[in-house]
């Protein structure tokens, strides 16, 4: 068990068998559910002291092989959504005001924040806590990203870790880039996905009052939040021409964060290297953590879901959102900030990584000898 796991604390296998027992309609038994899961979710939901599974997922990772049934009503909304920002594209530079550019990549930036601190690593994983205001900040940005309630997203996010790549994921990478990347939300939910949502814990979500009232209320906050406030701004305090406020801060700047947090399932589940573990898809994308705001790191958010910077280094170049939490943490807002020490993960570097990780620094075991030969050291210390 990793040093940060708490001792004594229920562990999400537990949580989910207990889940699973009281649902009574999940239509499978409590030891399947366990059987069936591919991933760790919590600091406490791993069985090796590297932070992984005993057991061989490689042969567990497919999909079934079967007809989607389409929701046309999602395939029309989303084929307007991105025309729509197709032409938003184009006003951006033809016509719009730049404080409506502006605006809108703010807008973005909210957005992503609401999903990445709030929705992600705060509610999905538990990687740190939060006082009442910054979990108030947190839902008015996911609000304002309209991929879902709070509630509803980190419920399908625990389900995709606890059964990645399997036909329990919402967005299994397995059954290709674009069913990964959007196709999942054009068709119907494979049974498997509902069977096994029904089996995950998610007690702490319903004790937190603020995402209940999100959730609660989602369907007249989210039209306010998204669409009527982002058009409406630029129109009021600046003058801005209607199309240009719906078609570039709102439908672009929408249709813009779909796709980066879409990228995180797809692009980041199939391009860059493996380092902390080459048996599973998820990898490290340098390209998407830049666009997603740190979230690309993802062979090693993975493995350790629990860290709240979502990768070994905290660079907050590519890395904003882990910026973002130890702002708040600074001034009290956020705290128990979760992270993984160096040597859990050089041991599981060591044991599953596919040998692209970095060397730990000057000295170590696998630095290539012409690479210390050929170093250049300044300011040596006179003997």
């Amino acid at each position: 068990m990793p040093p940060n796991a708490q001792a004594g604390a229920q562990s999400i296998t537990d949580s989910l068998l207990a889940a699973a027992s009281a649902a009574a309609d999940s239509g499978q038994s409590p030891t399947k559910l366990q059987e069936d899961s591919t991933g760790v979710l919590f600091e406490c939901d791993v069985e090796t002291t590297d932070g992984g599974l005993v057991k061989d997922i490689t042969v567990m990772k497919k999909a079934e092989k079967r007809r989607l049934k389409l929701v046309w009503r999602n395939i029309i909304a989303f084929g307007y959504l991105h025309l729509a920002a197709l032409y938003g594209a184009y006003l951006m530079v033809a016509s719009a005001k730049w404080q409506t550019v502006v605006f809108a990549y703010l807008l973005y930036v909210v957005s992503g924040l609401g999903i990445t601190a709030g929705a992600h690593r705060l509610w999905a994983h538990r990687s740190y806590k939060a006082k009442w205001p910054l979990r108030l900040l947190l839902v008015i940005f996911n609000t304002v990203a309209f991929q879902d309630a709070a509630y509803h997203w980190a419920r399908d996010h625990r389900v995709h870790h606890k059964y990645s790549e399997t036909d329990a994921d919402p967005h299994n990478a397995t059954r290709g880039f674009f069913f990964s990347h959007v196709g999942w939300l054009l068709c119907k939910k494979h049974p498997e996905v509902k069977a096994k949502g029904k089996g995950v814990d998610l007690s702490d979500l319903r004790a937190d009052p603020i995402l209940m009232f999100q959730k609660k209320y989602y369907m007249l906050l989210m039209p306010i939040a998204c669409f009527i406030i982002p058009t409406a701004v630029p129109m009021y305090f600046w003058g801005e021409s209607f199309m240009n406020a719906w078609f570039v801060a709102t439908m672009f700047r929408w249709c813009f964060i779909l796709n980066v947090t879409w990228l995180v399932n797809s692009a980041a589940h199939k391009f860059g290297g493996r380092p902390y573990d080459k048996f599973i898809n998820p990898s490290e994308n340098i390209s998407v953590a830049i666009l997603a705001f740190g979230e690309g790191w993802h062979n090693y958010h993975h493995v350790f879901p629990w860290d709240y910077k979502t990768a070994e280094f905290g660079k907050y170049s590519l890395n904003f959102t882990t910026a973002f939490i130890d702002f708040f943490a600074k001034i009290g807002w956020a705290y128990d900030l979760k992270t993984v020490s160096t040597d859990i993960i050089k041991k599981r570097v060591k044991r599953t990584g596919d040998g692209t990780h970095a060397t730990w620094g000057w000295g170590d075991v696998d630095q290539p000898k012409e690479e210390i030969e050929d170093a250049v050291i300044t300011h040596k210390k006179s003997e």
